[in-house]
């Protein structure tokens, strides 16, 4: 029954976006940073009530829906980006290999919301504050702003998992781990940072403990 609410609340919130970048098509990058950051965080917080098992069903019918609705065009709020990406893809790739490799519930989650929270407001105010202070890496733009706002959120989200599983590292050791997620944000080519960024966060945590 889970499993099946859990499918149910992923497409109602693709429907929703949908509606309202058909609504609000002037505003479609901020239409994708909602999917991204409200789909990104539920499924960060699947290994809290789904079993691994159940994740792991989830996660290839993830990447398999993505993949129709990419070649169908069926939700287009997802994909009517500027410019060429796949970074839908990468991140539904992201969370089925985090599915079948990490174990640990909390780590799971962390490098879950680094990607669905930290690059989604990342984005949101890059687009907003960014237009004076942007550069330029693989031609792609990106602002320092948008950095910082990245940097920030990330350590926060790190924060709060160090503070809540008892780590015997100081938290600053985290920090480092913030940064290094911030350069790998900047230099996912076509959307490739939503699959290296919490894996290399995810990979790091396991590392660390």
């Amino acid at each position: 029954m889970v499993l099946i609410l859990s499918v149910l609340a992923v497409f109602a919130l693709l429907i929703i976006s949908e509606w309202w970048w058909r609504k609000n098509r002037k505003q479609e990058e901020l239409t994708r940073k909602f999917i991204h950051i409200t789909v990104g965080s539920f499924v960060a917080f699947w290994p809290y009530f789904l079993t691994l098992n159940q994740i792991k069903i989830l996660s290839i019918a993830f990447i398999v829906v993505v993949l129709i609705s990419k070649y169908f065009n069926l939700f287009q709020a997802i994909h009517s980006v500027q410019r060429p990406t796949n970074g839908e893809l990468w991140f539904a790739a992201a969370v089925a290999i985090l599915a079948f490799t990490i174990e640990n519930p909390h780590i799971f989650t962390a490098a879950l919301l680094i990607m669905a929270i930290a690059d989604g407001f990342a984005a949101i105010f890059g687009l907003r504050y960014g237009k004076s202070n942007s550069y330029m890496v693989f031609n792609m733009k990106n602002s320092y702003i948008g950095s910082a706002t990245f940097l920030l959120v990330a350590y926060s989200i790190l924060l709060v998992y160090w503070s809540t599983t008892s780590q015997p590292y100081p938290a600053i050791h985290l920090l480092p781990v913030a940064v290094i997620a911030m350069v790998l944000e900047n230099f996912g080519y076509k959307g490739l940072d939503n699959l290296i960024v919490p894996l290399f966060v995810a990979f790091t945590l396991s590392i660390l403990i």
